[in-house]
C-alpha cells in the first residue's frame, strides 16, 4: 500500500483551522505563503523539493 501525501492541502488545512482559532494569524499566514510562493517563483519549482 502506497500513501503519498503532497504539503499543499495539510499546510492549508492546518492555515485555516488556526485561521479560525486565532483570527489575528492571518496576517501572518498570508505574509509567510506570499514570501514562499516569490521565492519559488525565483528560484524555480525544482529547485525546492519539499
Amino acid at each position: 500500500m502506497s500513501l503519498s501525501l503532497s504539503i499543499g492541502p495539510i499546510v492549508a488545512l492546518i492555515a485555516g483551522i488556526l485561521i479560525l482559532l486565532i483570527p489575528r494569524l492571518l496576517n501572518y499566514i498570508v505574509a509567510v505563503y506570499l514570501i514562499v510562493i516569490g521565492l519559488t517563483g525565483l528560484f524555480g519549482v525544482g529547485a525546492i523539493r519539499l
